[in-house]
């Protein structure tokens, strides 16, 4: 069996499980193996496919032999590979996790049949937007992501999640509208919305047509992203979703989002002419979203709107577009999945426990559930990026690149990327104080409630994953250079998908140090 066709298992294992266990919806137990099966099979893959990218470089299908301008292209190089393995390695760990929580503490108004295949589709959503080699695949899987959030958002029926269901529906939309006019755009200018191709195409057209397109997908996949000033819908839609869902949103869905951006930042638009709106983007999440987290009162919004805040770090490497902050945002990426979906599962313990996310009525966690304490204070203290933690590397990493950067932009995002770090350990030391140091209630004290081990052990498997990214960060970094690198030059990508005569015909390449380069290795004006 040919190596590329495993490319095609991260989108169809999920899909066909989600039909089987949609099937078995009357075998709760039938259908969470299933499902658990299905993750580990697709983690497996990803390892294979992790594997097999670093050996051989990008790996392309061409589904149905059609040629790539025609056909649905799947493509994966190192950025994918490690997008893929993280992320099913998450959700792998979350969906064990509300295992033991029914998704819901309250079980007779979830309907926990259609978790699992839901749960299955928003997999598959994930995965066809990591190896989507088009722009309306890419478009797809964010649609069937999105379709499938909108069910999990809603689980239990309560008037608090559809009320913020349906701001994140309405905002979402908007989204796929912008998006597919984009799409739209962009097949009228260039005649195709194959990634490859396009980033021949675009080349060529006026900067200001160039512009325009650019700017149209930034919006779609910045409100995607939830990047300041298009985040103000994600801090009142997450927090009322149950604790593992809220953990899978926050840990990719935006992910996913700072993915396209990077690739349209890369591949479609090097070295953009608008590149300090994404550092000033990128400076505004940072600040407005760790302002919002500190004045907050209740865990599940603190931990959303830190979310916003960290969103602006990699958008910081992002919109430097030189390999170092391209290195520094990738590592961060795995990081940020990882620390941030544990933080909520952590919070679902506290929730559990304490029966309220409240930080003002909850108190003395620290001697009533030790092992909650140090399930939250590790990737409490990670995000916040106390050494020697991953966050703490990364963000060394983005402040390394915007050194090297050496432009006024760069040293203003410097400054307030280390204010933010401080604020953040603020924001944590304040949950700290109330959850865990504060006098308990007698009602908490009163409400012994069992921890259930598997949510237990799932939380604990991720602060692990979290740990091996910070023992591994010599490594991993050299395997972040090594993808900036490549999404960078570009050509890897188009000769895989179009041939190496195609990618000889790009205008643009970008340099290590983030210079625009013609083909004869000039630096051209941004």
């Amino acid at each position: 069996m040919s190596i590329e066709l495993l490319l095609a298992l991260p989108v169809m294992l999920p899909l066909g499980g989600a039909a089987f266990t949609l099937l078995l919806r009357h075998y709760s137990r039938l259908q969470l193996g299933v499902a658990v099966f299905t993750l580990i099979a697709i983690f497996t893959v990803s390892l294979v496919l992790g594997y097999h990218v670093i050996q051989n470089g990008v790996l392309v299908l061409q589904i149905g032999n059609w040629t790539p301008q025609l056909g649905i292209v799947l493509v994966a190089d190192r950025l994918t590979a490690l997008m893929l393995l993280v992320s099913s390695f998450v959700t792998l760990a979350v969906l064990v996790y509300s295992s033991a929580q029914t998704v819901s503490e309250n079980i007779e108004r979830t309907p926990v049949a259609i978790y699992h295949p839901t749960y299955l589709a928003l997999v598959a959503g994930v995965s066809m937007a990591f190896l989507a080699g088009d722009l309306f695949n890419l478009y797809v899987g964010f649609e069937v992501l999105l379709a499938a959030s909108y069910v999990l958002l809603t689980l239990g029926g309560s008037a608090s999640r559809v009320r913020a269901a349906t701001t994140y529906v309405i905002v979402s939309l908007l989204s796929s509208v912008i998006f597919l006019a984009a799409i739209a755009a962009i097949y009228s200018a260039t005649g195709t919305v194959n990634l490859a191709e396009l980033a021949v195409r675009l080349d060529g057209l006026d900067s200001g047509i160039r512009m325009v397109l650019e700017l149209m997908l930034l919006v779609a996949f910045g409100i995607k992203a939830a990047i300041f000033p298009l985040s103000a819908w994600l801090p009142d839609s997450y927090p009322t979703a149950p604790a593992p869902v809220t953990a899978v949103f926050a840990g990719l869905l935006t992910k996913v989002g700072i993915y396209a951006i990077l690739r349209l930042e890369t591949l479609l638009f090097p070295a953009s002419q608008i590149s300090n709106l994404l550092l000033a983007a990128a400076a505004l999440s940072l600040i407005i979203g760790i302002f919002g987290a500190v004045a907050q009162t209740d865990l599940k919004r603190v931990l959303s709107f830190t979310l916003v805040s960290h969103m602006g770090y990699m958008l910081f490497g992002i919109g430097m577009t030189t390999q170092m902050g391209m290195a520094a945002t990738i590592y961060y990426v795995a990081h940020h999945i990882t620390v941030q979906s544990t933080l909520f599962l952590a919070a679902g313990l506290i929730e559990h426990r304490g029966g309220t996310t409240n930080l003002i009525k909850l108190g003395g966690l620290q001697k009533l559930a030790p092992v909650i304490a140090v399930l939250f204070f590790v990737p409490a203290m990670n995000l916040a990026g106390i050494p020697p933690f991953s966050g703490f590397i990364g963000k060394v990493g983005l402040i390394e690149a915007g050194i090297a950067y050496d432009r006024t932009s760069g040293w203003i995002l410097i400054a307030i990327s280390v204010i933010t770090s401080l604020l953040t350990l603020y924001a944590i030391a304040k949950i700290w104080n109330r959850a865990f140091w504060q006098e308990p209630s007698e009602e908490i004290i009163a409400r012994d409630v069992p921890l259930p081990k598997v949510m237990i052990g799932a939380t604990a498997a991720m602060v692990t994953f979290s740990l091996v990214l910070t023992v591994l960060a010599g490594p991993i970094m050299t395997y972040a250079d090594e993808a900036a690198s490549s999404v960078l030059e570009r050509t890897s990508y188009v000769g895989a998908v179009l041939g190496d005569e195609a990618a000889e015909d790009l205008q643009f390449r970008i340099d290590d140090d983030g210079h625009r380069l013609d083909g004869d290795g000039q630096e051209v004006e941004r």
